[in-house]
């Protein structure tokens, strides 16, 4: 079933980035994009590397990782849910079927998406610098958020068990609510994360940075910039109505991408 997901997505995301290629970033730079390909990628390579390595030591360390939070982690729900102060809880007195589908479908292909086209539309520019940054700031994002999910071991609202005493708030599950979908996304999710990844947000983090660029780009790509903000905005607030992220966890997951795209202009002058 995994895989049928997975295919599912991919194919969802693969004709989302066509039809940019075709109304963002356009014939012309699509045609000279055949051939500086190579040499772009080859410029950067060393970035893209690293953006490699990053991705695989995420993948390969995702159980180990957890474990070692166990051992190493400061436990921090307490603090999350205190200064959370009922945000998720007030978000989530907004659900509908039609916001459920909407958010959960951001959550999932939205993201893979805004995540995967600015590839396609940075490679396209003749700067390079554009792209380089954005890979670099992948890499920054990644990589500190792997180090916060060893040191922080949180639970997010929809894993939050009150108590008799805790009050009244209760936080629903909503992604795993949609008819049809919930299986797929449970599946989908517990094969890429774990439950106590949750300290900050990488959701918001680099959507928020694929935003930021999208603003430092929208000479180049000014369709994109308000599809970007959109789409960004929505895959924030869905981490929250859907239960996944404290508001906290949103808060610092926005400075992230900040910090990240910070390094990565300062790094790539």
């Amino acid at each position: 079933m995994l895989r049928a997901i997975l295919v599912e997505v991919t194919a969802v995301v693969a004709t989302l980035c066509l039809i940019g290629a075709v109304t963002i970033v356009g014939r012309n730079r699509l045609m000279e994009l055949r051939t500086e390909l190579q040499p772009r990628l080859r410029d950067s390579a060393p970035y893209l590397a690293v953006l490699t390595a990053v991705l695989i030591l995420n993948s390969v360390i995702r159980d180990s990782a957890q474990d070692l939070s166990w051992q190493i982690g400061f436990e921090i729900t307490y603090l999350l849910a205190e200064y959370d102060a009922g945000i998720v809880a007030a978000i989530q007195s907004f659900k509908s079927d039609a916001l459920t589908t909407y958010f959960s479908s951001v959550y999932v292909y939205g993201y893979v998406f805004v995540l995967a086209f600015p590839v396609l539309a940075y490679i396209a520019l003749s700067d390079r610098k554009h792209f380089q940054r954005l890979v670099v700031a992948y890499s920054i994002n990644y990589f500190i958020g792997l180090t916060l999910y060893i040191l922080f071991v949180a639970y997010g609202p929809r894993n939050w068990y009150l108590g008799v005493d805790a009050g009244a708030v209760v936080y629903e599950n909503l992604l795993y609510s949609v008819t049809n979908s919930g299986t797929a996304n449970e599946l989908l999710t517990s094969e890429v994360n774990s439950r106590t990844n949750v300290f900050p947000s990488l959701h918001t983090s680099l959507s928020a940075t694929v935003a930021l660029f999208a603003y430092k780009t929208r000479e180049d790509y000014p369709i994109w910039l308000g599809i970007a903000t959109v789409l960004a905005a929505s895959i924030i607030i869905s981490t929250m109505y859907l239960g996944i992220h404290w508001a906290v966890d949103i808060l610092f997951g926005l400075g992230l991408a900040g910090f990240s795209v910070y390094i990565a202009e300062r790094y790539i002058d």
